[in-house]
């Protein structure tokens, strides 16, 4: 059994790609990657490197070989026609014939606009007979403590998303449970509902970070079209910040409250819990 892992470098990918290697031997795992030159670590450590672009069909042929379990790692170009690129992957994987193919989508829960390619995925999966799995990631706790330098700066955090709670959990954890669904039993067709065990308000966030600062860090919450501002003016290309802005109105409206528990079950411990990755981000 071999397994294969688009988009391997990307944030996602890294963690998905180490943890694989932890589990099975590296002449069973091919990532694919855009440039070559920074899965090196990885060919010297024995893994197949394949260079493939979700823009170029072609580039995908003899890249999968049946009998393989793919990991589709949804692309993030938003104005590329994310949908076409990853039928560019799921056409490549239905000739193969591998045997599974999962995808990284976005909650059932979620209607915000950013789920719109993800349900266009999902419908191209299923409707293409490929043995699936959907892994139906929710929010990365690193969506935030990535970018803690506007909120330490400003001593606030900004969002659209009123009172609504977050079940988010950090890469590292979504990574595991899509290794365990590679390289487990039972797990076709089937789809999860992932996210973290507990679920967080904003006003608990900036507490948190208060507590861990030792500063006086304050929620404040905005409409939605005065974030997309917000966003636009730091530099954000409108699109995306109306995407942003368009998921905290779904947070808002409990949107990302996944309660199935299937993240933890599927990985076999509780999910990092979000105090956890604010200390990590705090250390740099």
């Amino acid at each position: 059994m071999s397994f294969v892992v688009t988009g391997a470098t990307g944030k996602l990918g890294r963690h998905v790609v180490e943890q694989l290697l932890a589990k099975v031997p590296a002449d069973r795992v091919t990532v694919v990657v855009r440039d070559a030159a920074r899965a090196a670590e990885w060919a010297a450590r024995g893994a197949r490197v394949a260079v493939a672009d979700y823009n170029a069909p072609e580039s995908f042929d003899g890249v999968f070989a049946a009998g393989d379990r793919v990991l589709l790692i949804s692309g993030n170009e938003f104005d590329k026609g994310r949908v076409q690129q990853h039928k560019v992957v799921i056409d490549a994987a239905r000739s193969a014939g591998v045997a599974l193919l999962a995808y990284t989508s976005a909650p059932g829960s979620l209607t915000a606009a950013l789920a719109d390619d993800h349900r266009g995925t999902e419908e191209a999966l299923l409707a293409s007979g490929v043995p699936y799995t959907l892994l139906r990631n929710g929010w990365y706790h690193e969506n935030y403590t990535e970018n803690l330098a506007p909120v330490l700066e400003h001593d606030a955090v900004v969002a659209a998303a009123g009172e609504g709670r977050v079940s988010s959990a950090a890469r590292a954890d979504y990574a595991a449970a899509a290794v365990a669904v590679l390289t487990g039993e039972g797990h076709e067709n089937a789809t999860y509902e992932l996210g973290g065990d507990e679920a967080w308000s904003f006003a608990e966030y900036a507490a948190e970070l208060s507590r861990q600062t030792g500063r006086e860090i304050a929620y404040t919450p905005v409409a939605p079209e005065a974030l997309t501002g917000i966003l636009t003016g730091a530099g954000v290309p409108g699109p995306l910040a109306g995407i942003l802005a368009g998921v905290d109105a779904a947070i808002a409206k409990g949107e990302l409250v996944v309660d199935s528990g299937d993240l933890s079950r599927l990985t076999g411990r509780p999910t990092t819990p979000l105090a956890d990755a604010i200390a990590a981000a705090l250390k740099g």
